[in-house]
């Protein structure tokens, strides 16, 4: 078989597995051992999780002196299919969680280095000495697929359809935010306050909901706004009235434009939007509610009594 070579494995090489953040993070740390050690490695993915592979059909068992199971329980018949798979290698668990140590799962490794077992000491997670990467913008996710008011001009479900699986291949942690408040319904925010405290602690907003605009901004945090109906609507308007460039009209909702005004956003836009928020705060009279004090006042003399209903008049 010649110099050793190890082929890597772990829940997320089984296509019914599972592909969890601390397994991946196990995974590089055993490879930042192997590589500093010199030995050749190639690891096994789920065809579920990495549909280019490489997967546990292409590893033939011939080019493989060793094989490692990373992470995870250790149990069940996915693991001990392993040991029929690759009955010529030096198998090795490492990082493992030991439940039942006749399983024959455990039994077929040659050796178990576990991380929690019944008669073993507790060991730290491979993950915690994982090499450190660069941290990826958090985005949060802000969309809604109703408003029917707009009838035909709807494009919800097409933006949407199209900026998830936009988000799905950008490099961001995503975080899906909703502005609905409820009362003890712990997916939801319970307060404004509880938003905002949310928002602020963003890099950057994706948004086809007005609201999903107007509050990143007061918290100074930049806006990638789509308007979801056809022609423009509330989100154009507001974009409009606070200047602000980083909105793609539904018509124009594709890959290109989304990566050119979020590369804006997470460069430029931080500081315009810091920009916004502070004018936000600079003249908190200057909106409607201004508008409806002055309304409001006796002497204007359209007070009680005098108003005359139905007019529906638009005041700009």
């Amino acid at each position: 078989m010649g110099a050793s070579r190890a082929l890597l494995t772990g829940w997320f090489t089984f296509l019914h597995g599972e592909v969890t953040a601390g397994d991946v993070l196990a995974l590089e740390r055993v490879r930042e051992v192997l590589d500093r050690s010199g030995i050749p490695h190639d690891t096994a993915w789920s065809p579920g999780f990495r549909p280019d592979g490489p997967h546990l059909g292409d590893a033939d068992p011939a080019r493989y002196t060793h094989v490692v199971f990373v992470c995870g329980p250790l149990h069940g018949p996915q693991v001990a299919q392993l040991h029929e798979r690759y009955p010529d290698c030096v198998r090795v668990a490492v990082g493992v969680s030991v439940i039942d140590p006749g399983d024959p799962a455990v039994r077929g490794f040659h050796h178990v280095l576990p991380r929690d077992a019944e008669e073993a000491r507790p060991t730290a997670d491979l993950a915690a000495a994982a090499p450190e990467a660069p941290a990826a913008p958090v985005a949060g996710v802000i969309l809604t697929r109703g408003q029917g008011e707009y009838g035909g001009r709807r494009r919800h479900e097409e933006v949407a359809e199209r900026v998830t699986g936009w988000l799905a291949r950008s490099d961001c942690a995503r975080v899906e935010l909703d502005t609905r408040l409820a009362d003890g319904d712990w997916r939801l925010c319970g307060t404004p306050a509880q938003l905002q405290s949310v928002l602020a602690r963003l890099d950057v907003v994706v948004t086809d909901r007005l609201h999903g605009l107007v509050l990143a901004l007061r918290a100074g945090v930049p806006a990638l706004a789509v308007d979801p109906v056809a022609g423009g609507a509330k989100v154009t308007a507001q974009a409009r009235v606070h200047r602000w460039p980083a909105l793609v009209p539904a018509e124009r909702c594709a890959r290109e434009e989304l990566d050119r005004w979020w590369r804006w956003c997470l460069t430029e836009g931080r500081a315009a939007a810091r920009l916004r928020r502070h004018a936000f705060r600079r003249a908190p009279d200057r909106d409607q509610g201004g508008a409806l004090a002055r309304l409001l006042r006796p002497e204007t003399g359209t007070g009680a009594g005098s108003a005359t209903p139905g007019t529906g008049r638009v005041r700009r």
